[in-house]
């Protein structure tokens, strides 16, 4: 079983930057394929992206994609969020899931049985 725990959340003007991290420990982290999600206060939790064991293989929500940049290094057992030209409405709690199943849809939270607790981005306009 592996635990996940995000860091690198923080409050950020609109236009800027963070990196969020995602440490895994208690499991095969090269055998786990990564997601990415958010959830905003009253809404529904959202899928941000993915990345699969192969780390050149990586998946985007159109409301990200170009601007935010997933990514993973198996040799430190930690995934990656880099977000860029952050907006106002990209502020939510963003968790990181994995699993090492090789089915389910990479946008459905259902696919991942591993969860971090989470970690708060705010983007102030």
């Amino acid at each position: 079983q592996v635990q996940l725990v995000e860091s690198g959340g923080g409050l950020v003007q609109a236009g800027g930057s963070l990196r969020l991290s995602c440490a895994a420990s208690g499991g095969t982290f090269s055998s786990y394929r990564m997601g990415w999600f958010r959830q905003a206060p009253g809404k529904e939790r959202e899928y941000v992206g993915a990345i699969l064991w192969n780390p050149t293989s990586t998946y985007y929500a159109d409301s990200v994609k170009g601007r935010f940049t997933i990514s993973r290094d198996n040799a430190k057992n930690t995934a990656y969020l880099q977000m860029n030209r952050l907006k106002p409405e990209d502020t939510a709690v963003y968790y990181c899931a994995a699993d090492a199943r090789p089915f389910g849809p990479l946008s459905s939270a259902t696919s991942f049985g591993f969860w971090g607790q989470g970690t708060q981005v705010t983007v102030s306009s």
